[in-house]
C-alpha cells in the first residue's frame, strides 16, 4: 500500500438545509468567520500529510474552484495597494495543495460521490475520505489521527465521536463493534439512524474516513439504499465481509456538523471567541444578552 497522501471531498449536494443561502452559494463556502468551513477542512488534511485533494462537485459548485484558484486581478490589486499580509494570506489558499475536480452528473447518494473519484486513485492507493460540511477541530488533527490509526492496523479506518444525545441517533450511523483498545473499535457493523431505542452503542460515525481501494468494489456490488440511492456506509458494512474495519474515536476534539443551523451557529461563536481582534467585544455581547433574558424572565 501506499501512503496516504490524497483525500476525496464529495461537494456537488444542494445544501437545501441552508436556502435560501445555498441557492447560489455552495454550502460548502458558507463561512466560520471569515472562512469558508471547506477550507477547515483542508488546512487540517495539508498539516496531516495531505497534498492532493479530489472535489467531487456539482454544476453549482464553481465557487469552491475559483476558492482554491489563482485570482490573479485581486492579488494585483493588493499588491499595488501594498497589502502584502492579504496577498500572502490570498496566495496561501491556493498553493496549499493540488486540486482535482470531478463532476457528479448525478445526486445518486455520496457512495455514488466517492466512486466518482476511482479513476484518479490508484489500485494499491489507500486515501482519506471528509465531507465538505463537517469536521473535527481535533489536536492532533483527526485525518492524522485516522491515517496513524491506518498505518498500525492497515485496515480502513471510521472517524467516530461520543454521544449520548438521543437526537444523534436520528442523524447518524452508530457502531455495533469490540473495543480493541481504549477509543479503538474493531466494527462488526454499521446501523444508520438506529434511533434512541436501537443503538448499538454511543459511537457514532462522524466526519471522515481511511478507506482502502477495495471500496471501489464494494461500492460496485452493493444494492441502492434508502431513496435509490448508493451509500458509502451501506458499502462499508458489505466491505465488512472480507476485511477488517475499525472505528477511532477522535481524541482532544470538538466535532462542528455545519450542515447544521444551530451547529453551524456555534462554530461560528467558537471560532469567533478564540480571535484575539473578535473574542473579547463577542463575549462582552454575548454577557449583555445573556443578562437580557435573564432580566426578561
Amino acid at each position: 500500500m501506499k501512503p496516504i497522501r490524497k483525500a476525496v471531498i464529495p461537494a456537488a449536494g444542494f445544501g437545501t438545509r441552508f436556502l435560501p443561502a445555498t441557492k447560489s452559494l455552495p454550502k460548502e463556502m458558507l463561512p466560520i468567520v471569515d472562512k469558508p468551513v471547506i477550507q477547515y477542512i483542508v488546512q487540517e488534511a495539508v498539516a496531516s500529510g495531505i497534498e492532493e485533494f479530489v472535489l467531487i462537485t456539482g454544476s453549482n459548485k464553481r465557487a469552491i474552484e475559483d476558492h482554491f484558484d489563482y485570482n490573479f486581478e485581486l492579488e494585483y490589486q493588493l499588491q499595488s495597494a501594498g497589502r502584502e499580509d492579504l496577498f500572502d494570506m490570498v496566495r496561501a489558499i491556493s498553493d496549499m495543495a493540488k486540486f482535482i475536480y470531478v463532476r457528479q452528473k448525478e445526486q445518486l447518494g455520496n457512495g455514488h460521490a466517492v466512486l466518482c473519484a476511482r479513476t484518479v486513485i490508484a489500485p494499491d492507493e489507500p486515501f482519506v475520505v471528509l465531507w465538505g460540511d463537517d469536521f473535527i477541530d481535533a489536536k492532533p488533527p483527526r485525518v492524522q489521527q485516522l491515517v496513524d490509526t491506518h498505518n498500525r492496523h492497515k485496515a480502513s479506518v471510521l472517524s467516530v465521536i461520543r454521544t449520548s444525545n438521543p437526537e444523534d441517533t436520528l442523524r447518524y450511523g452508530f457502531v455495533d463493534g469490540d473495543e480493541v483498545e481504549p477509543g479503538l473499535f474493531k466494527v462488526n457493523r454499521i446501523v444508520e439512524k438506529p434511533g434512541p431505542e436501537h443503538a448499538p452503542s454511543d459511537i457514532a460515525v462522524v466526519s471522515g474516513f481511511v478507506l482502502g481501494p477495495e471500496i471501489f468494489q464494494a461500492l460496485d456490488e452493493v444494492r441502492p439504499g434508502a431513496g435509490g440511492e448508493i451509500w458509502l456506509t451501506d458499502a462499508v458494512n458489505h466491505l465488512l465481509r472480507t476485511h477488517d474495519v475499525y472505528a477511532k474515536v477522535i481524541e482532544n476534539g470538538r466535532y462542528y456538523d455545519c450542515g447544521n443551523k444551530l451547529e453551524y451557529l456555534k462554530a461560528n461563536i467558537d471560532f469567533g471567541l478564540r480571535r484575539p481582534d473578535l473574542g473579547p467585544g463577542l463575549m462582552s455581547y454575548l454577557e449583555q444578552i445573556v443578562d437580557a433574558h435573564r432580566n426578561k424572565s
